[in-house]
């Protein structure tokens, strides 16, 4: 989901990448094309109404073919060899889930996609849920931003109220620092490829 109202001054690709963390050299590259295709920076308005010195649309990658594969292979190294599907909640985790499941088709790896729509279709949960999720799943709920953390926590119980089970929560960038914690306390790990420290700024900023 873009969080971005309007903008003033936007130049891509300014920022020298620094992070705080030593990355592997799949992720550095992640890193690297995010910066050039999904960071810009200047003065933003985003959608919550907060003043933001950078916008960050992590599609810009996925929806690129290097960018795409450079997140399924990143997120197949984290991602548990017992998983059945992958998805999250439409349309944030459309591109992440279907790019991954593909990749990890062309490797041996059967992970079937879904999408969690926002509002049922039909009545009941079912008619949230749209694609190949079966009941008994295990499940990788993903997302390509997360700033609170909230949309991938309404994934998760939808699939749960539908008999998967989520077990991991995976995202392109973290840029809120707060959805671990959720996690958490929903029960469930958290790993996100990058964060917004890996990308040089503060969580929240």
């Amino acid at each position: 989901m873009s969080l971005l109202v309007s903008h003033a001054m936007t130049n891509l690709y300014p920022h020298t990448p620094t992070g705080l963390r030593e990355l592997s050299p799949t992720l550095a590259k992640l890193r690297d094309h995010v910066f050039q295709y999904s960071v810009k920076t200047g003065d933003f308005t985003l959608k919550s109404g907060r003043k933001s010195t950078w916008f960050l649309d992590t599609k810009q990658t996925m929806c690129r073919p290097d960018g795409m594969l450079l997140v399924a292979q990143a997120a197949l190294d984290v991602i548990p060899s017992d998983v059945t599907a992958i998805g999250g909640l439409t349309m944030g985790a459309d591109p992440v889930a279907y790019g991954i499941a593909a990749i990890a088709a062309t490797q041996g790896r059967n992970l079937r996609s879904f999408s969690v729509r926002k509002e049922a279709k039909d009545h009941g949960v079912t008619g949230r849920i749209a694609g190949a999720l079966q009941v008994g799943d295990k499940v990788v709920i993903t997302e390509d931003t997360v700033t609170r953390g909230t949309s991938p926590l309404e994934a998760v119980e939808v699939v749960r109220a539908f008999g998967a089970d989520p077990v991991l929560i995976t995202v392109i960038v973290d840029r809120g620092g707060t959805c671990g914690a959720m996690a958490k306390e929903a029960g469930l790990t958290f790993v996100p490829l990058l964060t917004a420290e890996d990308l040089g700024f503060d969580f929240g900023s």
